[in-house]
This record gives structure tokens, C-alpha cells and sequence, in this order.
């Protein structure tokens, strides 16, 4: 088994008037942007634009064909000072958006261009608070808070974006939503509802204004969800709990390079996409050597629709990577609490409004899980003596936790032993609620959009789609796509003789290899039962294809008009399933630009080109349709789904055959 890339991290501390600067050598052409590239980047920007805004700033993907020269190369540290690094930029100068190559090697912009199509860049944090503040100081506003017997000092507001319905002109705006704080953290179970703040963001004025009804701000009482606020009786009766692994992990991290067990693979930060798992590779003893499953893998895109149509709800319709940063909005994570005690933690940088770097500590966790689970065993009670043979399952999980607004999205990225790749997506945090006159459904006369989960209060009705966009190169560039359909076989009756079985029917399978990308558009549960990515060009010693296959998570769709404007937005979501061409510029399913933006840069436009045989991508939505329930007052259990990578004929046999009982673990005595 080969050594993986030992490349040293250097580490510079720069004390400046103002604060300590943390520089990290990038090692790898896909090492996230370091923090001193990131202010190179600003530099560069600021010096060739004025009042710039920055709006994102990650890796310039390099092309495949380089990445893979690099990494074929015998002096890897060598060529890659002579690598070229590329940043992208998306920033605001003037009203207008501008993407910007960089070129941090020559330390020389490439290419300064104006955008002109539809929709936005994402907002970034300070321009979100700035607007939030401009209604605490707005008289109209203040003055339908003193209508409503409200302490403006308790109010808090923040920025939502707007969608498109079919505007032929739009301006960068806002809505501004506001809550009553008032002696709980939980603000967004207490909406001030009827009252609608639009603010331009290239301006940071506000531009209309809409006081419409007056509701019952829903009460405080029983909505905190600390600890520390909560009353006796308690739930005590769960002991407590700790991994210990007194030989220390099992993987080790080398950069941004892991290695666990069978498995290698390099992990990045994107303020946009959040982690970005590339070049996971399985190590293959019959063969000797890694073989390449995937080249890169993210979530390129999370679509929420709510489904209340009443003024101040029908335009929230979020596409969170593309509006908000799912990298930016991600959160540190708590040792022992998010992550169990046995996990290591690695930092994430991005970029603030004014081009400055910023930390999030402890961005990702990685750690090996086992929770009891089996990996493969037999019981044999017909031979003598019998036979027992069982093998724990252990697995490494990358975890990261992104909070866009009210709610918490956990995402774990799963390795297994046997080759798969589990991909977890969970829900957490609070409801998007609205307040109501209402405080027993008996009341109810009209369509509420949502369920009365406590007084005054509606949870709403919504769904989520997370897309993730999967780069499998499954040993190789040259993949297809192949549908296999279980048919049901009637066995024949021909001329009256009887059939030789007195079974009536089998079933059996029929594979259909997709030609192009209209072919591969699937709707889970539309009775393509195996969905798998092949390569052709290669084979196991039985004549197999090699592949590996998706499980895909439960059955859901979108239910709204495909010509609904929000759903034009949200059409990468019309299909679980879509595979195309791998183009280096088609990276997120919702486009480029998603805020306003008119679905015509998303995944659904493109359709027609072949995919046989080819570098192809596959692209996953995993969906959930939300109808709240009371459980669901004041904070969410977690709500999980997922799907799976698993190979299929891609070894000769079991993967895990080999793989030894986990050894038995000392217990220290702590009572002693």
C-alpha cells in the first residue's frame, strides 16, 4: 500500500496592530484558499476596484486532466511550486456584479468581467445585519411597534430574499422580517406578523414599507430550549456516555488529505458548498494499489419552499447555498456534544464583505463511529460444534453543521469498510412559524398553510431538497449510466403442454444504458429500482461491469406546478436523478446566481448531451416535505435522511472478508 502525500504544513503567525494572521501553505491543487491567499486576493481586488463588496472567493477549479498529472507525477512538491493557483471572485462594485479570476501565482488578475444575467450574488453577513438594523430606526416602523404595544429595544429583525415571480426588472432588495425577543432566545417562535421592511442592499436604504394586519405576537413562555431555563421534572434517565479509543484514532490527516482503513480522500472548505470531499479512492488488495470512486463530491444546492401564499410568506422560496452560503452559515462545532469525544477538528476560512479573511474553528469534526452496528456475520447450526462469525462495523464520518437561519442542517459524509459511501442529511433547530389569532384549531375557518403547534402559533408548511453533486469517476474517467429495471416474468403455457415449473412467474432484470441526459432524468420510485454508474472499459474476472450503485433515500418530490415561478428556480428538484457531461463550469444545480434569479442557468437546462461512455456527474436530490407537527414546538427533533454509495461488482468479493474482530478495549477504572 503507497504512502500518502507527506507534504509539512507550514505555519506563520504575522501579529499585526489589529490582529494575529494564521498563514497555511496550500500543498494540493485542491486545498481550499489559505488565509494569506485569501488576502492576497482582497488586495488585488480592492486595488483594481473601489467601494468593492466580496460575495464569494474560492478555489478556481483546475481542470481534471491537470489535477490528475499532478497527482501521477514522482516529485509532487516540486511541480506543484510550479502549479498554477486560481482564485474566483464574485464581487459588487457600482451596482453591477463582477467575476474575477485570479491568478495568485503571477499575483495578477486573469479576467475582470461584468455579469449581465439574471439574479444575484449570495449575501454575505455583514450586509444582512446592516439591513436588519434600518427598521429599529425607521419611524413608520417604530411607530406600528408602539401600535402594536411592543418595546422596540426587544426586536430584532433579519433579511430574507425575495424570489422572482416574472419582473422584467429587478433591483438587488430585501424583505426585512422582525421578532420579539422579550426573555427568550427563541425570537423566531415570535414573529411580528403583518409588517414587511423592503431594503435596497446597494443603497442599505429602504425602499417600501408595509404595515398590513395587526396579529397577537405569540407568547415567550415555554419557547426557550436551554438547559439551563428548563423546569423540573427532568428526563435523567439515560447514564452517560463516551467512546474511548485508547490506541488513538485509526486515520491520520496530512493536510487536507485523510486516510482511514481502505479509504483516502482530500477534504475542503467552500464558504458556498460547505465540505467538498475529492479523490476518495479505495484501497483494493487483490489489485494492490487505489482505485478512484470519486473525484468530487458537495451539496451544490438546498431549495426551501413555504407554502403560505399570504403577502408576507408566498415570496419565501430560499435556495440557501446560492442566497445565503452554506459554508458561510456553517457553525463550530461542540466538542463532545456535536462530535463525540474521540473526534479530531479542522478549521474553515472564508471572506467578509470587505474582502477580510475569517475563521470558523472547528468547522468540521471527523471521527470513527461505532455504535454497535454489524458489518457481516453467519450463524452455522447445522455443522457440529457450530460456526459463529460476526465483524463490527466501524466507520469514518465527516460531519459539518451549517445553521441558515431557523434551521440546522447536519451533514455527514459516512465511510464504510465495505466500500460504501453513506451520505446523512438531518434537520434540526426551529420552525418557520407565523402567528395567528387562533389558539385551537376548533377556531380555524380558513386555510392556515401549516399546523397550530402551540397558541398563536403556525408552523408551516415546506419542503427540502438538498442537492448534491457527485463527480464519480469509478476507476477510471469513462463512465455510464445504467438503469436496471425488475420485470415481472409470466412462465409460458405454449400449446397446452404445462411448464416444467409449477411456478407461475419470476422476475428478472432488464439494463438500459442512457445515451443521453434526457435518458437519465429519473423521479425516484418511478420503477428504475437499480440506478448504477459504470465503467464500461473495465471488467471483474467474472465478466462484470464494474460500478458502483445508488440508494437513494425515500421517494420525494416537489408537488408544485413545474411552471410555477419558484419552482422554475427550484427545477434541478423535478428529478432525483440527472447525470450529464462533466463540464468545470456547471457546479451548482440552482445556477450560478440564484437570488432572483429566472431558472434559466440551472441544472434542468441541460438536457441533450450524451452521456454513454463518458466523464459524466451525477447529480442526487434528497427531499423532504414537512408538515409540522406540535413535536416539532419550541425546537425540532432531528429529522434524518439519506443515500448511499455502495459498489456493485466493482471487487472481486467481499470487501470486508478479511477485515479482524475489533480487539477488546481496557476500561479505565475511574471509580478507583
Amino acid at each position: 500500500m503507497g504512502d500518502p502525500p507527506s507534504f509539512s504544513i507550514i505555519i506563520l503567525f504575522f501579529l499585526t496592530s489589529s490582529h494575529i494572521l494564521t498563514l497555511v501553505i496550500a500543498t494540493h491543487p485542491l486545498d481550499p484558499l489559505t488565509p494569506f491567499e485569501l488576502t492576497q486576493v482582497q488586495t488585488l481586488v480592492k486595488k483594481s476596484h473601489k467601494n468593492v463588496t466580496f460575495h464569494y472567493v474560492g478555489l478556481n477549479d483546475p481542470p481534471k486532466s491537470k489535477v490528475q498529472s499532478w497527482l501521477s507525477s514522482q516529485n509532487r512538491r516540486n511541480n506543484f511550486l510550479n502549479y498554477p493557483r486560481r482564485a474566483f471572485v464574485i464581487a459588487r462594485t457600482n451596482s453591477k456584479t463582477r467575476e474575477i479570476t485570479i491568478d495568485l501565482s503571477k499575483n495578477s488578475i486573469l479576467n475582470d468581467k461584468v455579469y449581465n444575467g439574471n439574479g444575484y450574488p449570495m449575501l454575505n453577513n455583514e450586509e444582512q445585519t446592516e439591513a436588519g438594523e434600518l427598521p429599529l430606526k425607521y419611524a413608520p416602523f417604530k411607530a406600528s411597534i408602539a401600535k402594536r404595544g411592543l418595546n422596540i429595544s426587544e426586536v430584532l429583525c433579519d433579511a430574507f430574499t425575495i424570489g422572482w415571480y416574472g419582473e422584467m426588472n429587478t433591483k438587488r432588495v430585501v424583505a426585512i422580517m422582525c421578532y420579539y425577543i422579550d426573555g427568550t432566545v427563541n425570537f423566531y417562535m415570535r414573529p411580528i406578523e403583518g409588517v414587511v421592511v423592503t431594503v435596497d442592499l446597494d443603497e442599505m436604504k429602504i425602499v417600501d414599507y408595509r404595515d398590513r394586519l395587526i396579529v397577537p405576537v405569540p407568547k415567550g413562555g415555554g419557547t426557550d430550549y436551554r438547559e439551563s431555563k428548563q423546569n423540573p421534572p427532568f428526563d435523567n434517565g439515560v447514564k452517560g456516555v463516551t467512546i474511548l479509543q485508547s490506541g488513538g484514532p485509526s486515520f491520520t490527516i496530512v493536510g487536507n488529505n485523510v486516510r482511514w482503513a481502505i479509504w483516502e480522500f482530500h477534504l475542503a472548505f467552500d464558504m458556498r458548498a460547505g465540505p467538498i470531499i475529492s479523490l476518495a479512492s479505495i484501497y483494493d488488495h487483490d489489485k494492490d494499489k487505489y482505485r478512484r470512486v470519486m473525484y468530487r463530491g458537495y451539496i451544490s444546492e438546498l431549495f426551501i419552499p413555504y407554502q403560505d401564499l399570504t403577502e408576507e410568506w408566498y415570496f419565501r422560496t430560499f435556495l440557501d447555498a446560492g442566497d445565503f452560503g452554506f459554508g458561510i452559515c456553517a457553525v463550530p462545532l461542540q466538542p463532545s456534544k456535536d462530535c463525540p469525544e474521540n473526534a479530531v477538528f479542522l478549521d474553515g476560512y472564508y471572506t467578509t464583505r470587505d474582502g477580510t479573511p475569517a475563521k470558523t474553528e472547528n468547522v468540521f469534526c471527523v471521527f470513527e463511529r461505532y455504535a454497535g452496528d454489524i458489518m457481516w456475520r453467519h450463524s452455522e447450526t447445522v455443522l457440529p460444534g457450530g460456526t459463529v462469525e460476526v465483524r463490527q462495523d466501524v466507520t469514518l464520518v465527516v460531519r459539518m453543521v451549517s445553521t441558515v437561519g431557523n434551521y440546522d442542517y447536519i451533514i455527514d459524509w459516512e465511510f464504510k469498510q465495505s466500500g460504501s459511501i453513506k451520505v446523512t442529511v438531518s434537520l434540526s433547530g426551529i420552525l418557520a412559524v407565523k402567528a395567528s389569532k387562533y389558539t385551537h384549531k376548533d377556531q380555524t375557518q380558513e386555510e392556515l398553510y401549516g399546523t397550530l403547534v402551540a397558541e398563536n402559533t403556525i408552523g408551516t408548511r415546506h419542503d427540502h431538497f438538498v442537492n448534491f453533486h457527485l463527480d464519480l469517476d469509478i476507476d477510471g474517467r469513462a463512465n455510464s449510466f445504467v438503469k436496471t429495471h425488475l420485470k415481472t416474468k409470466v412462465v409460458p403455457n405454449s400449446d397446452g403442454i404445462p411448464p416444467s415449473s409449477p411456478r407461475k412467474s419470476y422476475w428478472t432484470v432488464v439494463n438500459d444504458v442512457a445515451k443521453s441526459e434526457s435518458d437519465a432524468k429519473i423521479r425516484v420510485g418511478s420503477g428504475e429500482t437499480e440506478l448504477t454508474v459504470v465503467n464500461p472499459n473495465k471488467k471483474t474476472k467474472m465478466g462484470n461491469d464494474i460500478g458502483y450503485r445508488l440508494i437513494p433515500g425515500p421517494a420525494v418530490g416537489p408537488m408544485l406546478l413545474e411552471d410555477d415561478h419558484e419552482q422554475i428556480r427550484g427545477a434541478y428538484s423535478n428529478y432525483n436523478v440527472w447525470v450529464t457531461p462533466y463540464n468545470n463550469s456547471e457546479k451548482w444545480g440552482g445556477g450560478m446566481f440564484v437570488d432572483q434569479s429566472h431558472g434559466d442557468d440551472n441544472l434542468a437546462q441541460w438536457t441533450l448531451r450524451e452521456i454513454e461512455n463518458k466523464d459524466i456527474v451525477l447529480w442526487y436530490t434528497l427531499g423532504f416535505h414537512h408538515v409540522p407537527v406540535q413535536e416539532d414546538f419550541p425546537i425540532m427533533p432531528t429529522l434524518s435522511g439519506a443515500f448511499e454509495l455502495k459498489p456493485t461488482n466493482f471487487f472481486e468479493r467481499n470487501p470486508v472478508l478479511k477485515v479482524k474482530s475489533l480487539k477488546p478495549t481496557n476500561w479505565v477504572n475511574c471509580s478507583a
